[in-house]
């Protein structure tokens, strides 16, 4: 298989396609059937690691996840790892607890050290944490320099998940110890805070590189409408989040994101229909 186009991350290469993880943990921002439906198929370490293994071919070796030691998913990596040979890049999202008091930094100390337990390279403050400390009057985020010096006393690389691009920008004005940030953007403006132009400004005003999710507002549109918009709307240094429920659906994304990384068409089969017509070439 070919390789997928790579970026660089405060020093580490990573593919410009990260594997999302909803679509293995059951958050399908749809319906408590399909959360369900979500568990049902990925309950396992081995269907977990086909999917995992599957973009693992195109050396997509990097994901984004809370990962939690003895979690099912972990287990999933580590079975992908050992039948591939092939490493795997560990973008975690703890949710930390940021409450300024002795208890809450003695437990935000533990979880970013799980995280450095488990292996994980990047350690990437949740949004449900991260956005406690912002201070839009002041444009700050109080405290924030406390948990990223933790991070890096862990030897992870900082970051933030913001899903207010807010935290961005005041990363960005501040100065924080951020490597690099995580941004919802699609093109239908799903769970997205401003208007998409907006957003899209911010990615490219941003001072790091961006790792973007939510390119198909989780199946509101279609992976070509999605992925060609995320892809030939950021920078060559920014990154798209892809999650997938079945291997075939990695293989198909995969194509449409190398097709809209290299200027072309897709090689798409057509969808089922009653009656195919000649429309468009289907």
């Amino acid at each position: 298989m070919k390789s997928f186009p790579r970026t660089e991350v405060a020093g580490m290469s990573l593919p410009r396609m990260i594997i999302g993880s909803n679509w293995i943990l059951g958050y399908s921002h749809r319906s408590p059937a399909a959360d369900k439906m979500i568990q049902s198929k990925y309950g396992d370490k081995e269907s977990i690691a086909r999917l995992l293994e599957a973009y693992l071919q195109y050396d997509i070796n990097a994901i984004m996840a809370p990962i939690e030691e003895g979690s099912v998913l972990l287990e999933g990596i580590r079975l992908a790892e050992k039948s591939t040979g092939k490493k795997m890049i560990i973008i975690n999202t703890p949710v930390v607890d940021v409450s300024d008091t002795d208890e809450g930094r003695a437990s935000a100390a533990k979880t970013i050290e799980d995280c450095r337990r488990i292996g994980s390279d990047f350690c990437l403050i949740h949004h449900a944490s991260c956005e406690q400390l912002v201070s839009k009057l002041h444009e700050t985020m109080d405290r924030l320099p406390d948990y990223l010096a933790m991070i890096r006393s862990e030897g992870m690389i900082p970051g933030l998940s913001a899903h207010m691009p807010e935290i961005i920008q005041y990363s960005d004005r501040n100065g924080y110890d951020v490597e690099t940030y995580i941004q919802i953007y699609n093109c239908l403006g799903f769970l997205m805070q401003v208007e998409v132009e907006n957003v899209a400004k911010v990615i490219w005003n941003a001072k790091k590189p961006v790792m973007t999710i939510k390119s198909m507002a989780a199946g509101r549109c279609t992976p070509y409408v999605g992925l060609s918009f995320s892809y030939h709307t950021i920078r060559d240094c920014d990154m798209v989040t892809v999650g997938a429920h079945t291997v075939d659906e990695v293989h198909e994304d995969i194509e449409i994101a190398l097709a809209a990384l290299e200027n072309r068409f897709p090689n798409m089969a057509s969808r089922n229909s009653p009656k195919r017509t000649q429309l468009l070439g289907w």
